[in-house]
Parts: C-alpha cells; sequence; structure tokens
C-alpha cells in the first residue's frame, strides 16, 4: 500500500464521471452501490491545503455561466483556439453561433467528452506542439480561470511566444484570471508571502489534483493581479490592449498581436 496517488489522467476521469453523473451516459461512481456520488475535484496545495469542489460546472450550459464568459465569448472574431477545452462548454456554444472554434486539451479523457458532446474540432496537444501543426488562429481563449497557465514568470515569455507563432495578423488572446490579493485570510497571505521570499509571484500556486486513486505531477498554475500580468507581458509579440475588471476579483485581459 502506498499513500502516494497513481499518475494518470486525472480531469479526464473526472469529467467522465461527472458527465455519467448529470446525463446517465456511461459508468456513473456510485455512492452505497445505488446513488450515483457527486463528483469532486481535489486541489491540495504545495503547503498542505486541501480544497474541493463539485466538478459539474465544467458542464455548465450557457444559462449558468458568469457574466465574464458571455463577455469573453462576445469578443471573440475569426478562428478561435479553445485552450483547456475541458468538457466543451465554450467551444460548443461558439458552434452555435457558426463560429469556427477548435479545442485543445492535453486531456484524452476530456477530449472524449467533448467529442461526445458535439465539439467537432479537437486537438489533443500542448500550445507548444499545436504550433508544429501549422495551424493559425485569430482568437485565443483562455477562460475557466486558465490565465493560470503562464505559471510564472519562467514560463510565461514561452508561452505567449508560441500563441503567437499560431496567430494571424490581428489576432488576440482572452484570459480569464483572478486577483488574489484581496483576501485577509492568512493562510493564503502567508502562503503569498512565502512565495515572494522564493522569487515567486505571490499567487504563483503550486498544485496538483486529484480524483478517486489518481494524481497528477505537481505543476505551476498562476494566480496573478492585473499588474503583475502586464509585467509579464512587457516586452512579448503582444500587447495588453484592455483589462475587464467588472467582476471583480475576476477579470478579462485582452491581450493584442504587435504589427
Amino acid at each position: 500500500m502506498t499513500s502516494e496517488p497513481t499518475i494518470g489522467d486525472v480531469f479526464g476521469e473526472m469529467i467522465r464521471d461527472a458527465y455519467a453523473v448529470a446525463t446517465g451516459i456511461g459508468p456513473r461512481p456510485m455512492a452505497g452501490g445505488r446513488l450515483p456520488r457527486p463528483v469532486i475535484e481535489i486541489i491540495e496545495r504545495d503547503d498542505g491545503l486541501v480544497n474541493g469542489a463539485p466538478a459539474d460546472h465544467y458542464l455548465d450550459p450557457p444559462e449558468r455561466w458568469q457574466p465574464h464568459d458571455h463577455r469573453a465569448v462576445d469578443r471573440v472574431h475569426g478562428h478561435v483556439l479553445d485552450v483547456g477545452v475541458g468538457a466543451g462548454r465554450i467551444a460548443l456554444r461558439l458552434q452555435e453561433r457558426g463560429v469556427p472554434v477548435t479545442g485543445l486539451d492535453t486531456s484524452l479523457g476530456a477530449l472524449r467528452v467533448s467529442r461526445h458532446r458535439g465539439v467537432r474540432e479537437l486537438v489533443h496537444a500542448t500550445v507548444d506542439e499545436h504550433v508544429a501543426d501549422g495551424r493559425r488562429y485569430d482568437t485565443f481563449l483562455l477562460l475557466g480561470n486558465n490565465l493560470g497557465l503562464f505559471e510564472g514568470r519562467e514560463r510565461a515569455p514561452e508561452l505567449l511566444a508560441a500563441l503567437a507563432a499560431l496567430a494571424r495578423p490581428g489576432a488576440r488572446v482572452i484570459a480569464h484570471g483572478t486577483d488574489p490579493y484581496g483576501t485577509t485570510d492568512p493562510v493564503h497571505t502567508a502562503y503569498h508571502e512565502a512565495n515572494r521570499r522564493r522569487g515567486r509571484l505571490g499567487g504563483q500556486l503550486r498544485l496538483r489534483l486529484r480524483y478517486r486513486l489518481l494524481g497528477t505531477e505537481w505543476f505551476d498554475y498562476l494566480v496573478c493581479s492585473p499588474d503583475e500580468f502586464a509585467e509579464l507581458v512587457h516586452g512579448s509579440p503582444w500587447r495588453l490592449a484592455d483589462v475587464d475588471t467588472t467582476d471583480h476579483p475576476y477579470y478579462l485581459a485582452t491581450l493584442e498581436l504587435r504589427r
């Protein structure tokens, strides 16, 4: 026996089960042998903090979205790359509107659910890997707090360069982030300070996901202020054109490709 999880497709397994519970399609995780149990996403931080949240929001139809999701979708133009497509909630809405959209994800399980739900164009890759495919896009969406994929000072220039390599002239990136610094919770403020002492951004999280017997490797996920994000973008092929803070602490950062 071991207390460490098996490394696997945590997100894919979780989304598959959430989809099964919501629709009855596929085997459902059972509680007590009769009732489907709620599917909970477990997020473990490197200071020992553990949080859990229901995973069904990854399947939400537009009527249950947050306002910033609607505003982001209204800003797209041309061919869209939905980075971190997950269960396909954004891509499906764009398809309904007749917008050409490709969903990108590293989780095969999530891509299977997206395809079953009707997303037509899907790619199993990272952004960096997808550059080699020679595709080009007009809008990149990083919603569902996926500004976190910039990870920190080391990773951000690489991701910005990869997005630029996939971009057509006039392209834009629309990323959803969360400003982490409004809290007074000592669990979080102490973590921010510990990060800064290590030369990291305060909200640069070190996480792993857990679901049932599976876990991911530890990875960085960035929660930063708009000002910090502006610093990461500075000197890249992109310029920060707009920050929509209507739903503070959530925000939409829009980048435009420099001419």
